[in-house]
Parts: C-alpha cells; structure tokens; sequence
C-alpha cells in the first residue's frame, strides 16, 4: 500500500499551490527519489514546468516535460497523459484533481491541497477513496 501525504496550504491561489508543489519537488528530489508531477491538463504542466524554472534563483531542479526528448534523463518529470511506469523509489504528486490509475505503483504519494472550493472538494473526494482504498493517510497542516 502506497502512503499518501496531504499538504494543506491556507492559501487559495493557484500560484501558492504551485510555489510549495516547487518546494515539495526539490525536498523530494534532494531524498534521493525520482518523482513524477501528475496534471491535469498540458497547460497546467507547463504552468508547473515554468515555476520550476523560477522558484529557486540560485538553484536548478532538472526537470522535463513528458513529451520531452530529456525526459528519460531527468529526475523529475511533469505529465498530465497516462502515468508512467515508475522506476523503483519513485515519487508521485498528484496535481490532478482525482485520483490517477496506476498511483499505487509509486513507493509515496502527495497531494496538495489549497483552500480554493474546487480543489477542497475535489480532494475530499480523493482523500476518501485513498482511505476506502485501505492506504495509510498522512495530513500535514502547513501554517
């Protein structure tokens, strides 16, 4: 079973939650895990792939688009197609508002939630179905 970590931001913006999606990916990252940032659509990918590239002026996070020839040589991808299948120790964070198919082959899971009504509502719905999934489920409250 796959752990699944809820970060839930107080903000409501969508650049608050791509902000700490960017701080995630480089925590992760440092661990030692590959990740893999699941959206929901292109345009919510490159939105990601353009805050990757800003958040951190004195640092790089090598990352790549799904679609991108770099993309097998990178530790981070971003997609919003189908999972990939992930490589032992990989990472998932979910940016999708539901659950993706194939999440459980992910060795952790992290989801985001902000306090716009659209993603409350929709990650309701996914922490629920984690739960009747019988996944262990992990709130962190950030201030």
């Amino acid at each position: 079973m796959a752990r699944i970590d809820f970060y839930i931001l107080p903000d409501t913006t969508l650049d608050a939650r791509l902000q700490f999606a960017c701080k995630l990916a480089e925590t992760i990252w440092r661990k030692g895990y590959r990740l893999h940032l699941h959206c929901e659509d292109e345009a919510l990918a490159r939105q990601a792939d353009d805050a990757l590239w800003r958040f951190r002026p004195d640092a790089y996070l090598p990352h790549a688009l799904e679609d991108s020839d770099l993309a097998a040589q990178v530790p981070v991808t971003l997609g919003w197609k189908t999972l990939p299948a992930p490589p032992q120790d990989a990472a998932l964070l979910n940016l999708h508002p539901e659950i993706p198919d194939g999440f459980d082959a992910y060795a952790r899971v992290a989801e985001i939630i902000n306090q716009h009504q659209d993603v409350l509502i929709a990650k309701r719905a996914c922490w629920k179905r984690y739960k009747e999934m019988g996944h262990e489920v992990v709130p962190h409250q950030l201030g």
